[in-house]
């Protein structure tokens, strides 16, 4: 049995499953939302209260790891962890609790976000491109298979965006839709960097996970379609009444409801720049390819001198 800890820039998430029968079988999720990286792109350091938030939850997890039979677990710091002064200090403290957690590069969160993303489909040999929007980077892969075409990590994500672009006093439906369109335009200027590199390669299937996705994919389907580019356009109004008004949305995630508008704006700006009509949202992403990695690895993982990921040291036992 192995446990998965990710350690996102918004949410804190907490995955134990097992191999059985040639299949992954998962016995636990839990997620919390710690907004880790509040602020980070003003001050530069995880806030005092974030730092607790932060600390709370991981005592929580310990907890709930403590009562299965682990074999094995594995911890992992993203985007906060590698832009913030005192990310170290962090560390240290979760190690107190019990827990070892290593920081990954952008990069290698792509490499096991595009692993966990392809365990729920089917081989197939057409290119798929692959995003994950996180708190504060967005993951963007072109890959065939388990082969990966193309790898990279963006700064840009939910958290980032809102505080940069939706974090003053409520403002008029009018004003927030100006402040969306700017936020877009903002998106879609950080994700052209990489378009010509997409185009090049192309791709017949999008597809893209992390909790920012999974409320807009159930907005949209609420609003009777799929996660179409025209579709989200659509429904730029309603979702700024909703914000300015304090008004209930179907299907809209309370916990992420500061997050609807600037997800809304990084998702539009990635569309727009690559050309994408309508996405997928995929249910499985980086905890799902820890717990593969570990799996297939479980013998080099401490070392990695053969994997993909030979940067990443630390696993708990």
């Amino acid at each position: 049995m192995y446990a998965c800890i990710d350690l996102g820039s918004n949410s804190f998430h907490l995955l134990v499953g097992e191999w059985e029968a040639g299949r992954i079988r998962i016995i636990e999720r839990c997620s919390e939302k710690v907004q880790l990286g509040e602020g980070v792109g003003v001050a530069g350091v995880i806030s005092a209260p974030a730092f607790e938030r932060g600390l709370l939850c991981l005592q929580h997890f310990r907890t709930l790891m403590d009562q299965y039979p682990l074999q094995q677990y594995w911890a992992l710091g993203t985007n906060t962890f590698r832009v913030t002064g005192n990310a170290q200090e962090f560390l240290e403290c979760a190690s107190k609790i019990g827990l070892n957690i290593s920081i990954i590069s952008g990069v290698q969160e792509a490499v096991l976000i595009y692993a966990g993303v392809i365990t729920a489909l089917p081989l197939s040999d057409t290119h798929r491109l692959v995003i994950d929007i996180g708190g504060g980077s967005t993951e963007v892969i072109v890959g065939k298979k388990h082969a990966r075409l193309l790898t990279e990590s963006l700064a840009i994500g939910s958290v980032a965006w809102r505080d940069r672009f939706f974090n003053n006093d409520p403002a008029s439906v009018p004003e927030l839709e100006q402040q969306m369109e700017a936020a877009v335009t903002a998106a879609q200027r950080v994700f052209d960097g990489f378009s010509p590199a997409i185009n090049k390669l192309g791709w017949s299937e999008a597809y893209a996970s992390s909790g920012t996705m999974k409320m807009l994919a159930a907005i949209c389907e609420s609003a009777g379609g799929q996660v179409r580019l025209q579709v989200l356009r659509g429904l730029k109004t309603r979702l700024a009444t909703c914000i300015a008004r304090g008004t209930d949305l179907p299907a809209i995630n309370e916990r992420r409801r500061d997050l609807l508008l600037s997800g809304w704006s990084v998702l539009v700006g990635l569309m727009q720049s690559y050309d994408i009509e309508m996405i997928n949202f995929s249910a499985t992403a980086l905890r799902e390819g820890m717990l593969d990695f570990m799996v297939k690895n479980e013998k080099t993982l401490g070392a990695m001198a053969q994997s993909d990921l030979p940067e990443i040291s630390q696993a708990g036992r």
